[in-house]
């Protein structure tokens, strides 16, 4: 029998057990560790609340959940209720699929401010992430900064700029609800080192802008490359500058068109623009950028610097996995230190921990099955007589020694149809943003 457990909920978790019951069925346990009382990780606190045929990819995960050879541990923090020396003691490999959860530092003057956020952080706290629960944007400014050129940055526009009605359907958590309906944002500036043809933004996630009805997206003109240039990009590039083509011929509308209830909310795609500072006595006050040009594709400051007046800052430039003690980290890339996966004997790493936040959530599926392979390969090495570890049966003991009474997928069960439940008109859930909640939906206390 073998003892697999994995740290990590999310897509690469549960793809990574799924490979390893394809690789041998009813030989093998997998545990699936999370810190948090629930399940899917990056699907319920990171993509949009307004994606919701996205997040039902979580519906593939619950088969492989309801496998008896699979078993949800969850409210098990792995550094302070159980080492991973400890789990590497009992179980034949430890996967950890943790994710990439933290905001990369902007490294910029004034970052510490108030209303000043990371992505993780801003879009925990409209996602329900306990971590985030509490930290109260005001949006009581008419101009956000987001800072970033990829699909984060247009998630947090839109959820900014969305009216009541185009929450319709979202799972969108209360608290986050209540304080955008009161935003007195008015314009939201996205700034882009590099230019249109170097976005990182998708095709659908551009178009999504145009049905909404208090949006105005706007591109200077000036900012655009010759329109022939496009034909030397990739399809789903090219799909993607012709939307800010788009968005650069209707400007003028904006000025002449029907104010929608509730006022406009014009989404300015600033490129060539590098920030250099936030400023502000002890909350942002505006954000110093410098203009930009590109050389050799990479963006070169040009000296020439002026001020966008701002009461909210979000940077959207990326995100690192949480360290573990006694587990080696690679520092600049801020994953686990690994080669192809491989931590240590016995000790591997997969998904975003192993190579960076890239790639979309099915990028985590061929990843999972080529650890799954890669220990199976190390275990027919070292374990050839397949006697294995004491894996659950050791944890069970173990945690009952230290009295942790762990959450289940039965648990998690209750908690879903609390959430359900407790829905507000119109959205599938309602969240709890509450560790304590969730332990109390879920009979444990």
């Amino acid at each position: 029998m073998r003892h697999i457990a994995i740290v990590g909920s999310g897509p690469a978790g549960y793809y990574t057990a799924e490979a390893a019951l394809r690789q041998w069925g009813d030989g093998v346990r997998v545990d699936i560790f999370d810190a948090l009382p629930v399940p899917f990780g990056l699907i319920r606190s990171g993509v949009a609340p307004d994606h919701q045929s996205i997040k039902g990819v979580s519906r593939r995960y619950e088969t492989t959940a309801l496998s008896e050879n699979v078993r949800f541990v969850g409210n098990v923090y792995i550094g302070r209720d159980v080492t991973v020396a400890e789990l590497r003691d009992l179980y034949d490999a430890v996967v950890l699929a943790t994710g990439a959860p933290n905001d990369r530092k902007l490294g910029l003057p004034g970052e510490d401010l108030a209303n000043v956020f990371g992505s993780a952080a801003f879009v925990g706290w409209y996602n329900g992430h306990p971590q985030f629960s509490g930290l109260a944007p005001q949006l009581s400014n008419d101009t956000a900064v987001v800072i970033g050129n990829g699909n984060v940055a247009l998630d947090v526009a839109r959820i900014l700029a969305k009216s009541k009605e185009e929450f319709a359907g979202s799972d969108i958590v209360r608290h986050a609800l209540d304080t955008l309906l009161g935003s007195q944002v008015r314009r939201i500036v996205i700034l882009g080192r590099r230019g249109p043809h170097q976005i990182a933004m998708t095709p659908k996630e551009l178009g999504e802008l145009t049905h909404l009805t208090r949006a105005w997206p706007h591109v200077d003109p000036a900012d655009l490359p010759p329109a022939a240039e496009d034909a030397a990009l990739e399809p789903g590039q090219r799909k993607a500058v012709s939307h800010l083509r788009a968005f650069a011929a209707v400007e003028s509308e904006a000025e002449t068109g029907p104010e929608p209830e509730g006022g406009r909310v014009v989404i300015d795609f600033d490129f060539f623009a590098a920030p250099r500072a936030i400023l502000g006595e002890t909350r942002v006050e505006a954000v110093e950028v410098e203009r930009t040009r590109l050389e050799n594709g990479k963006a070169v400051g040009t000296g020439e610097t002026y001020r966008i007046p701002a009461g909210l800052v979000i940077a959207c430039i990326g995100y690192q996995t949480s360290p573990i003690p006694d587990v080696p980290y690679d520092d600049k890339l801020g994953r686990f230190a690994n080669e192809d996966g491989r931590i240590a004997p016995g000790l591997y790493c997969v998904g975003w921990a192993r190579r960076g936040p890239t790639g979309t959530i099915g990028t985590n599926r061929p990843d999972g099955f080529a650890i799954v392979e890669k220990i199976s390969d190390d275990l027919g090495g070292f374990r050839a007589d397949g006697a294995g570890k004491p894996g659950r049966p050791g944890f069970d003991a173990l945690a009952a020694e230290r009295g942790i009474d762990y959450v289940k997928f039965t648990d998690w069960q209750k908690i879903d149809e609390a959430e359900i439940a407790n829905a507000r008109d119109g959205a599938p859930r309602e969240k709890f943003v509450a560790v304590e909640h969730m332990i109390e939906a879920a009979g444990k206390h």
